[in-house]
Protein backbone atom coordinates (compact mmCIF):
# COMPACT_ATOMS: atom_id res chain seq x y z
CA UNK A 1 0.00 0.00 0.00
CA UNK A 2 2.81 2.23 0.82
CA UNK A 3 4.20 1.87 -2.09
CA UNK A 4 1.30 2.48 -4.31
CA UNK A 5 1.02 5.61 -2.37
CA UNK A 6 4.72 7.00 -2.91
CA UNK A 7 4.27 5.50 -6.48
CA UNK A 8 0.75 8.08 -6.64
CA UNK A 9 2.56 11.05 -5.33
CA UNK A 10 5.36 10.09 -7.32
CA UNK A 11 3.68 10.84 -10.73
CA UNK A 12 1.70 13.57 -9.43
CA UNK A 13 5.42 15.83 -9.08
CA UNK A 14 6.50 14.45 -12.28
CA UNK A 15 3.27 15.49 -14.17
CA UNK A 16 2.95 19.12 -11.83
CA UNK A 17 6.41 20.15 -13.58
CA UNK A 18 5.91 20.53 -16.95
CA UNK A 19 3.35 22.70 -15.55
CA UNK A 20 5.68 25.04 -14.53
CA UNK A 21 6.59 28.62 -15.96
CA UNK A 22 8.85 27.69 -19.14
CA UNK A 23 11.60 29.18 -20.17
CA UNK A 24 11.57 32.97 -21.80
CA UNK A 25 12.70 32.48 -25.61
CA UNK A 26 12.98 35.67 -27.98
CA UNK A 27 13.56 36.10 -31.26
CA UNK A 28 14.88 38.66 -33.67
CA UNK A 29 11.73 40.60 -34.12
CA UNK A 30 10.16 40.15 -30.96
CA UNK A 31 9.76 43.53 -29.55
CA UNK A 32 9.05 44.33 -25.56
CA UNK A 33 5.57 44.33 -26.19
CA UNK A 34 5.82 41.39 -28.08
CA UNK A 35 7.41 39.73 -24.85
CA UNK A 36 4.73 40.98 -22.61
CA UNK A 37 1.69 40.08 -24.88
CA UNK A 38 3.03 36.48 -24.88
CA UNK A 39 2.77 36.25 -20.90
CA UNK A 40 -0.70 37.51 -20.89
CA UNK A 41 -2.42 35.87 -18.15
CA UNK A 42 1.08 35.30 -16.27
CA UNK A 43 2.74 37.23 -13.34
CA UNK A 44 5.60 39.26 -14.43
CA UNK A 45 7.52 42.39 -12.98
CA UNK A 46 7.89 45.16 -14.89
CA UNK A 47 11.37 47.39 -14.30
CA UNK A 48 10.40 50.67 -14.87
CA UNK A 49 12.41 53.47 -15.90
CA UNK A 50 13.28 55.50 -12.06
CA UNK A 51 14.20 51.84 -11.46
CA UNK A 52 11.14 50.73 -9.54
CA UNK A 53 9.27 47.19 -10.72
CA UNK A 54 5.93 46.63 -10.54
CA UNK A 55 4.49 43.27 -10.30
CA UNK A 56 1.28 41.76 -11.06
CA UNK A 57 -0.76 39.73 -13.89
CA UNK A 58 -0.56 40.63 -17.97
CA UNK A 59 -4.39 41.68 -18.45
CA UNK A 60 -3.19 43.32 -22.13
CA UNK A 61 -0.48 44.94 -23.62
CA UNK A 62 -0.78 47.18 -26.74
CA UNK A 63 1.85 49.24 -28.88
CA UNK A 64 1.47 52.13 -26.10
CA UNK A 65 0.35 50.43 -23.18
CA UNK A 66 0.58 47.74 -20.46
CA UNK A 67 -2.10 46.74 -18.58
CA UNK A 68 -0.79 44.65 -14.93
CA UNK A 69 -3.53 43.64 -12.50
CA UNK A 70 -3.93 42.31 -9.02
CA UNK A 71 -0.27 44.30 -8.47
CA UNK A 72 1.53 42.81 -5.83
CA UNK A 73 0.89 44.65 -2.11
CA UNK A 74 -2.19 46.02 -3.87
CA UNK A 75 -4.26 42.81 -4.91
CA UNK A 76 -7.30 44.62 -5.61
CA UNK A 77 -5.76 47.60 -8.59
CA UNK A 78 -4.41 47.20 -11.81
CA UNK A 79 -2.34 49.55 -13.25
CA UNK A 80 -1.75 51.30 -17.08
CA UNK A 81 1.82 51.52 -17.73
CA UNK A 82 3.14 53.22 -20.83
CA UNK A 83 5.28 50.53 -22.39
CA UNK A 84 7.89 53.40 -23.36
CA UNK A 85 8.53 53.38 -19.36
CA UNK A 86 9.25 49.64 -19.15
CA UNK A 87 13.13 48.90 -19.31
CA UNK A 88 13.20 45.37 -18.22
CA UNK A 89 10.85 42.60 -18.43
CA UNK A 90 11.31 39.81 -15.85
CA UNK A 91 9.78 36.52 -15.96
CA UNK A 92 9.82 33.70 -13.39
CA UNK A 93 11.10 30.64 -15.15
CA UNK A 94 11.47 28.16 -12.17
Amino acid sequence: MKTRIAMVVFSCLALAFPALAQELAVSASDTTQSVIAAQKGKRITLRLRGGQELTGTVREATPKLVVLGAITGREFFDAAIPLEAVDAVIVRTK
